[in-house]
């Protein structure tokens, strides 16, 4: 990543590694001593960080001691990761544990000649593929979803896999890279839990595509429950951009997930969750590209 000297103020490129108590930064990947280490014990973690308006992913680690130090990921997916096992690094030294690794992408090795983006592309196929369907349980409907059971039976049947094991470890692989994402309480458990095989090969854990038109409804009133018409489209593109404020006209980072029929753009603030903060109607609406913005650098 890039962080910022201390004394110069300056940013530069560092090889950085996480261990169970800090985080070590080096000059470059090959050098056998740390140019400096960070304590992570009493430490806390902001992000994002907006302390400099021209740096966009910029994460803010402040030691027991009070000193700061910023790091910049080269994309809001690397940001979040390093986010999340740092916290949970943190954490751990806070409660006296041991820090055992969620994610099974080190743990799981799959045959090199295993392509997960040509096996998902079969999945999806409307005839010979794993079929999206509407199921319920505890009181909500899940539409455009499937079960774990399901996945790994087509795996089997399809010839993809010899068993049922060597199925499920396919199936956390593809879990594991975004291809597959967890839907109900039951399927998110077991993707963060710390087992070899996070996906879960039951009829009661529910997934869904993840460029797919899933969305729940539910006859209570839990808040998480998306109960509008506005989540029915089909995800066309997602990612973060720079958002003006309606009222204070400040710019924040905001991911933004579009969908079509009916065409919608929601967003949320990355740094509290994937709920939606916002939405935009785009039935009927113009877009327009603007040369200048006051106050928009």
């Amino acid at each position: 990543m890039t962080t910022k000297g201390t004394l110069l103020n300056s940013w530069r490129a560092v090889w950085v590694v996480l261990s169970e108590d800090g985080l070590d930064y080096y000059k470059k990947k090959t050098d056998r001593s740390p140019k400096g280490m960070i304590p992570l014990k009493g430490a806390t973690l902001i992000s994002p960080c907006q302390d400099f308006n021209k740096r966009m992913l910029v994460f803010k680690i402040t030691a027991e001691k009070k000193q700061d130090h910023f790091f910049q990921a080269s994309h809001m997916e690397e940001r979040e990761l390093w986010v999340k096992d740092i916290k949970r690094t943190i954490s751990c030294l806070k409660d006296g544990k041991r820090f055992a690794r969620k994610s099974t992408r080190r743990s799981i090795r799959l045959p090199d000649t295993v392509n997960l983006a040509e096996l998902y592309a079969l999945m999806k196929d409307q005839d010979d593929g794993v079929k999206e369907l509407k199921l319920e349980q505890d009181n909500r409907v899940f539409n455009h979803c499937f079960t774990g059971a399901t996945v790994v039976e087509w795996l089997v049947s399809r010839e993809k896999a010899r068993n049922r094991p060597e199925a499920l470890m396919l199936a956390t692989g593809l879990l594991n890279e975004g291809f597959l994402q967890p839907a109900d309480e039951l399927s998110k458990e077991g993707a963060e839990g710390g087992e070899q095989t996070s996906f879960l090969d039951q009829t009661k854990a529910l997934y869904y595509f993840a460029d797919s038109g899933f969305f729940c409804e539910g006859y209570s009133s839990d808040e998480d429950v998306l109960l509008k018409d506005e989540f029915r489209g089909n995800i066309i593109k997602q990612g973060c951009l720079l958002k003006q404020g309606h009222r204070r006209k400040n710019w924040k980072v905001r991911k933004f997930i579009l969908r079509d029929d009916p065409a919608y753009m929601h967003y949320c603030d990355p740094s509290k969750g994937d709920d939606p903060v916002g939405a935009i109607h785009l039935r009927g609406a113009v877009v327009t590209a603007v040369e200048y913005v006051p106050d928009g650098g």
